[in-house]
């Protein structure tokens, strides 16, 4: 008798932002799906795919290190993601590529994974959930709900990279939280390039879930997903009007208090060269009203220095803003080139000395303004969703104020009894600049664990 004929495996690297990372999970959905395996090595790999970004030129360099790293493996390499816009320039330098396909380009991806390893016809299919193979902790999970930008911003080449914007239709964004939440998932986090122009392409259409109508628009996406019962998380949101209608949402409980803003910049003068669509004063005016809706959101944003033309005025003038707007937290670039980008052709190019000394200050202002914020949370009684627990007993936590990655943590000890996915109660008891440390508020958490029987042995689970 024949033997059976080896299952295929694929290796994925991804790379770049958590949009790029929901394109790798449904590739590997996809790979699944039939029949094919992923393997965690180059050696035990029959192809590896390249999930790559181009975003600033140190995330070029990244990805042209990776593709460099997969093809020393001598297996054949497929490169997918933002940098496939580039094929020409990676022909040149990588000649040996087995195929290169753009962003968000599943079927050509699959297309060319049959062509270099084709599929086993025989070959045994796990089943998959609706939820789909993710390469996040099991407790969470990003919801993509659109494609592409229709902005022009002067330092970035997204639309280049992604196309204009693609909204997703509700009903099928809905469809996918409600089985991420099925399979366990407890916070989502919501994703796009721009969060609040969702639906704007194809007017809102409105769509069926669970017997109702809903529109294709930020404020019925948030109604629907509040309806869920996890935590919703809301990304790369612009301050435009009709955001406000979300916060009271967010004071009743159906979303998180935590909005995420890509500000860049509050000086008008570099505002307008890196042609971003915010009024600073404005934004401050809407950032207090949403503080009188809701008092505990937590507003954090990213900004650059040392754009292009960005004088010590101007770079004082952000300083001040940032003291006035008190924002929860805040994280800060130094301006790099993006080959392709317009702010390329800018004149007055900022000494990089410069650039790294006002992000040093920058931050300097950013973490006592989050120190004083965290200060005052010390005595609060707080709900916190568990990562980890350490082998030291320290369970990793955040609160609903802190995203996976980019903000702080909640450390909690004693945090044995805890589990990850876990939502849980703790009295916050010291801050520091970015993160705080608390005590389970349940007694019975609090207990000290018992220490194995001599009797007792571990079980070891392989893969």
């Amino acid at each position: 008798m024949t033997a059976p004929a080896p299952t295929k495996k694929i290796g994925m690297v991804s790379l770049g932002c958590p949009k790029a990372l929901v394109d790798s999970e449904r590739i590997l959905t996809r790979l699944r799906a039939e029949g094919y395996e992923t393997s965690p090595t180059y050696a035990g790999s029959d192809a590896i795919v390249v999930n790559t970004c181009a975003f600033i030129d140190s995330a070029r360099e990244e990805s042209l290190d990776a593709i460099a790293e997969a093809e020393a493996s001598g297996r054949p390499v497929i490169v997918t993601g933002c940098m496939g816009g580039e094929a020409a320039m990676l022909r040149e330098r990588f000649p040996t590529l087995a195929a290169i396909t753009g962003a968000h380009r599943y079927d050509a991806v699959m297309d060319a994974i049959h062509a270099t390893v084709p599929p086993d016809p025989f070959a045994e299919i796990a089943p998959i959930s609706a939820a789909g193979v993710r390469l996040t902790p099991k407790h969470y999970a990003y919801l993509k709900i659109s494609e592409g930008c229709d902005h022009r911003c002067s330092f970035c080449i997204i639309p280049s990279l992604r196309g204009d914007l693609a909204s997703r239709p509700i009903a099928d964004v809905l469809r996918e939280a409600e089985a991420l939440v099925e399979s366990g998932v407890k916070e989502l986090l919501v994703v796009a390039q721009d969060t609040s122009a969702y639906g704007l392409d194809i007017k809102y259409a409105a769509g069926e879930w669970r017997g109702q109508s809903w529109k294709t628009n930020l404020e019925d996406l948030c109604r629907g997903l509040g309806e869920l019962g996890v935590w919703i998380r809301l990304h790369y949101v612009y301050p435009y009007p009709h955001v406000d209608a979300v916060i009271p949402l967010m004071a009743e409980g159906k979303l998180l208090p935590y909005l995420d803003i890509p500000l860049q910049h509050a000086a008008p003068a570099v505002l307008k060269a890196m042609r971003r669509p915010a009024n600073e004063a404005k934004t401050l005016e809407r950032i207090a009203r949403w503080r009188e809706i809701c008092p505990d959101i937590t507003i954090r944003s990213t900004f650059v220095v040392g754009f292009p033309g960005e004088t010590e005025a101007d770079f004082q003038y952000l300083l001040e803003w940032l003291e006035v707007a008190q924002l929860d937290r805040v994280g800060c670039f130094a301006y790099e080139n993006v080959q392709g980008a317009a702010a390329q052709a800018l004149p007055d190019h900022v000494p990089e000395s410069v650039k790294q000394e006002r992000r040093e200050r920058f931050m300097a202002a950013a973490a006592r303004i989050s120190r004083a914020k965290l200060k005052a949370k010390v005595g609060r009684e707080i709900e916190v969703l568990v990562d980890d627990v350490r082998p030291d007993g320290v369970a990793v936590t955040r609160s609903k104020g802190d995203a996976p990655e980019i903000d702080g943590k909640v450390f909690v000890r004693p945090g044995h009894a805890l589990k990850p996915g876990e939502i849980v109660k703790v009295k916050v008891e010291r801050a520091d600049a970015f993160d705080l440390m608390a005590t389970p508020v349940d007694l019975r958490l609090r207990r000290p664990a018992l220490a194995p029987s001599r009797r007792m042995h571990r079980v070891i689970s392989r893969p």
